[in-house]
């Protein structure tokens, strides 16, 4: 497992830095708005005592389903950056809706150590349209680039039915034997949702790469999902009030942390 080597932790708690609307988007606010945000976010997760950082670009939504514009690789290089330059962590990538070669791309400049890949292989109906795996491109892409990237895939994506796997069963045995995923991530039906613990139980029986829960963990599941998980990432809890578009709560980050060691 790289998980220890990459991290520091058997166990990882990776939090979330949901970007504000980035510039040209529908709702784009102003560009040191947004930095300020990201690093303040970051510095609360940190401060929290968090193993890792994922930076995405939650507030662009609505999503398109395929690559994202010039501007949203810049903005969230320069974002993923400073932040990466700036506390001792290590820095994880998504570009929503599912543009890993973007994120291969912010990735290498940023020196981040991974990053969140939400289809990898098959085809899942999602909000935005049809979302195509490319595992093809992706892998091949990450070695053009020697990036040292590893890449954590989700089966079964929340916010999307897939199309292709008979089951989950052959959704996360796909993921890693087909996608080659370094990870694989399972959530809820929807963000700030929790995913059955069966399903967790499942995927840890049926690959020997790391299992992470990518939704709704809390305080109350934290100690559930951590028993049998490789590790969790965490994004709305750790938002005042659990709300997802708020800042990050440092108080909050520090609960579920202590949650996380007390075991």
């Amino acid at each position: 497992m790289w998980l220890p080597t990459v991290f520091g932790s058997d166990k990882v708690v990776i939090g979330v830095v949901h970007l504000p609307p980035l510039p040209g988007s529908p709702f784009g606010e102003p560009w040191e708005a947004i930095l300020n945000r990201a690093m303040s976010d970051a510095q609360a997760l940190v401060e929290g005592g968090v193993d890792g950082v994922l930076v995405e670009n939650y507030g662009d939504a609505p999503f398109t389903s395929g690559r994202v514009p010039p501007h949203t690789v810049a903005c969230m290089t320069v974002i993923a950056r400073e932040i990466r330059r700036t506390f001792d962590v290590p820095v994880g990538i998504n570009v929503l809706r599912n543009d890993p070669i973007s994120a291969l791309a912010v990735a290498l400049a940023a020196e981040a150590a991974f990053i969140r890949v939400n289809v990898l292989v098959g085809v899942v109906a999602a909000p935005e349209g049809l979302l195509i795996g490319d595992a093809f491109h992706v892998l091949r892409y990450r070695q053009q680039l020697r990036a040292k990237v590893r890449i954590c895939a989700d089966a079964w994506v929340k916010h999307g039915v897939t199309l292709s796997a008979r089951s989950f069963r052959d959704a996360v045995i796909d993921t890693v034997e087909r996608g080659r995923a370094d990870a694989v991530i399972i959530s809820g039906a929807r963000t700030g949702e929790p995913p059955d613990l069966s399903l967790v139980k499942e995927a840890k029986e049926l690959v020997n790469v790391p299992v992470l829960v990518g939704s709704g963990v809390t305080p109350d599941n934290l100690r559930m999902f951590l028993e049998v998980a490789d590790g969790v990432i965490v994004g709305t809890y750790f938002k005042k009030g659990g709300v997802t578009t708020n800042p990050v709560d440092v108080e909050r980050v520090k609960q579920l942390i202590a949650s996380a060691r007390s075991g």
